[in-house]
């Protein structure tokens, strides 16, 4: 048995697993098949001036740093994310505790890009992606979940590592 109680361990894993299936539908059908991901129909939002539109989220100069599909970066992020919630779980004590300390400074990295993510696509692009938007829910859900896990165990109310 782990760290986590199985409610908890549930929650911290199906948000960055969710993200990371998104990121790796775009990856895939995006950057290797060369075709636009499932569902990725142009159509209105229901933000005024703002579509739905894939295409134009991931064509445009601000999907990649470098050269580096963002989709990639998430799929990375995701990853890490995951590593440190089951070393976290099993790990040993200090390595558990330098996991869940990095665990929640990982997940606030992630959501200090989602606002930009955010903005790029609504005031510069003025379309949203499907798969990012589900991205950065995912990463803002994570990010509420560590945090409240964090204020629990330090109140005491879940077992400490």
């Amino acid at each position: 048995m782990g760290r986590l109680e199985k409610s908890w361990l549930a929650l911290m894993l199906a948000f960055s697993a969710t993200g990371l299936f998104a990121s790796s539908v775009v990856i895939y059908t995006y950057y290797y098949l060369h075709e636009l991901p499932p569902l990725c129909t142009s159509f209105k939002s229901p933000f005024p001036g703002v579509t739905i539109d894939c295409e134009r989220v991931l064509s445009s100069k601000y999907s990649d740093i470098g050269g580096v599909p963002l989709d990639l970066l998430a799929a990375i992020w995701f990853v890490i994310n995951i590593a440190f919630v089951i070393t976290y779980d099993i790990g040993p004590g200090m390595v558990a505790r330098f996991a869940i300390n990095a665990l929640f400074y990982w997940r606030f990295l992630g959501i200090v890009v989602v606002p930009y993510l955010i903005y790029v696509e609504t005031y510069l692009l003025h379309a949203l992606c499907i798969y990012c938007t589900i991205m950065h829910a995912m990463i803002i859900i994570d990010f509420t979940v560590i945090t409240l896990y964090l204020v629990r165990l330090r109140r005491g109310v879940v077992t400490k590592p």
